[in-house]
């Protein structure tokens, strides 16, 4: 049993929770944060918006690649915004999550290789030694 799938969209799920959950703390305040809801239209708000519509549909699976490149976009530009002119090295001016993020999406999987919504039914109702001997790979996984 080939448990990449189901790995892969643990932590997928995991990663939107929390993208969701920042959004929400800059949108609505809850969590409740230490500065208070920042306006709609002002940078913070509009990154709550980005964080907890692509966090929503990172988690969902639907269009996870272009997503994966808004988020690591986003992420680049909180890098670089809010946590570089602090100090030069990640550890030292608390960006190390967001340099990780970013950098993680950067290399985010094909929705073919996680079990999204938007996986094809037919690839995910297919026997994985099935798809291993169309493929020719057969041999090499003692089907």
């Amino acid at each position: 049993m080939d448990w990449s799938p189901r790995m892969l969209s643990v932590l997928r799920i995991m990663t939107g929770a929390l993208f969701m959950e920042h959004g929400t703390q800059k949108l609505f305040g809850f969590p409740q944060a230490a500065n208070g809801s920042p306006a709609l239209l002002s940078l913070l708000g509009i990154q709550g918006a980005i964080e907890l519509a692509g966090g929503s549909l990172i988690l969902l699976g639907l269009i996870t690649r272009p997503v994966a490149f808004v988020l690591a976009g986003d992420m680049a530009v909180a890098y670089f915004m809010s946590h570089a002119p602090r100090a030069f090295f990640p550890v030292l001016n608390a960006g190390d999550a967001a340099i990780s993020t970013a950098s993680f999406f950067s290399i985010w999987p094909s929705p073919e290789q996680d079990l999204g919504a938007s996986t094809p039914i037919v690839a995910m109702s297919e026997p994985a030694d099935h798809r291993l001997r169309q493929s020719g790979l057969s041999r090499y996984a003692g089907c």
